[in-house]
């Protein structure tokens, strides 16, 4: 699904240059939850950008559902990105003029869904993230996690092949956290894969495999032992 090889990436400056990523290897399999690790500056929000799309890079090959994105132009790597991947931001990034349904429709009206077809895929992840009653809410009159609900469901509502979640708890509370976290693992287990980009041990936990960088390279790789996912696979539609 997602593969990148000896990836490097560097920002240069008259002075100095900043190797953000240096010969960075993974590889994301359909139905893998993947939690990327590490201090401020080690790269995390550089491999973020890069596995979406929002920047190039310099060395190696990323390969994307079987697609070499190495020599795409900005709009072939547009249309990739938003065909093929969900974002989740810390900030959730909604419209605050726009209620609920609204700000999931969004994407959806990019991409040139109808209407017949926008309104099914949004009362279907409103329902799955526990929102089916707040369509008409604006954002401020709802919780920070409702919110975070709402940013995810307008993710799926795409049916990306993959999540890219950035730090999606951070703006919230630990007990709020815990839910937002209890929702990805519920999207998981029904077939989503998720590479989630955090600094918290204790949220990396809830994924299959922890990778942490430092300076730009993976230091460590571990896999945690967890259930086989048997359901269907993420985002077909009934």
């Amino acid at each position: 699904m997602l593969t990148m090889r000896n990836v490097s990436k560097v920002y240069r400056t008259d002075l100095v240059e900043t190797h953000a990523l240096h010969d960075f290897s993974l590889s994301v399999e359909p139905g893998d939850f993947i939690a990327v690790t590490g201090p401020s500056g080690s790269g995390k929000t550089t491999f973020l950008n890069v596995a979406g799309l929002l920047e190039t890079f310099d060395e190696g090959t990323f390969v994307l559902d079987d697609q070499d994105v190495s020599n795409l132009n900005d709009n072939q790597r547009s249309a990739l990105r938003n065909s093929k991947i969900g974002f989740v931001f810390q900030s959730f990034n909604l419209i605050p003029e726009l209620n609920v349904f609204d700000n999931v429709d969004v994407p959806l009206r990019y991409r040139g869904f109808n209407a017949s077809e926008r309104r099914k895929r949004i009362d279907k992840v409103l329902e799955q993230v526990g929102l089916g009653s707040r369509a008409k809410h604006l954002p401020q009159q709802l919780s920070g996690g409702q919110q975070q609900r709402v940013a995810i469901a307008r993710a799926l509502a795409g049916e990306p092949r993959f999540l890219l979640a950035d730090e999606p708890t951070g703006n919230l509370d630990s007990q709020t956290a815990q839910g937002v976290m209890d929702l990805l693992d519920d999207i998981h287990r029904e077939g989503a894969t998720i590479v989630m980009v955090t600094h918290d041990p204790v949220l990396a936990r809830h994924a299959q495999r922890n990778v942490h960088l430092h300076d730009g390279r993976i230091t460590e790789a571990v896999a945690v032992e967890m259930p086989v996912v048997t359901s269907a696979p993420f985002g077909a539609v009934s």
